[in-house]
């Protein structure tokens, strides 16, 4: 069952995640990113770590989706075809290339599949240890995404008030 769930999380996954850059909408590629997100709290439950599978939902396809739709709606983004650049040959080779580097990530080109996955630490997953690595080793780097993130909601405000003077 496991098996199966992974799959269907990983082909939603990239689906929606090859939206998220092809789509025109900028709402809706933003809607195909909380898909994204939400497919990566599935893996997230697949590794027994419900935990973190929450605080992806509530943090990421939660509140930080919101603030990427409030900025979007705020900033008036037109609705007008985005033209790609490059030409067909370029796209291709492009694909062909990411398809060779997914390929060779999986391990199907060179034929090397890992036999054994090391055993999750006891506490992997719960409110404690992700609590310790985050207040401890990982502090800095939360703090300043906290701080970006009050950038951007001013960045948004400022912009979203020099449109309507």
């Amino acid at each position: 069952m496991d098996a199966l769930l992974f799959w269907i999380f990983a082909i939603v996954g990239v689906f929606a995640g090859v939206m998220v850059v092809w789509h025109e909408n900028p709402m809706s590629s933003a809607i195909y990113l909380v898909v994204t997100m939400l497919c990566l709290a599935g893996f997230y439950v697949l590794l027994s770590g419900p935990f973190v599978a929450v605080i992806q939902v509530l943090v990421y396809a939660g509140a930080v989706m919101v603030l990427i739709l409030f900025i979007i709606m705020m900033l008036h983004v037109p609705q007008d075809p985005v033209q790609r650049e490059g030409s067909k040959p370029a796209w291709i080779a492009a694909g062909v290339v990411g398809l060779l580097f997914v390929l060779r990530l999986a391990g199907l080109i060179t034929g090397e599949q890992p036999t054994s996955f090391p055993a999750l630490a006891e506490d992997f997953g719960t409110i404690q240890a992700v609590g310790v690595h985050l207040f401890g080793p990982y502090l800095l780097p939360f703090e300043v995404t906290s701080v970006l993130l009050l950038i951007a909601i001013i960045g948004a405000v400022i912009l979203a008030k020099r449109r309507t003077l």
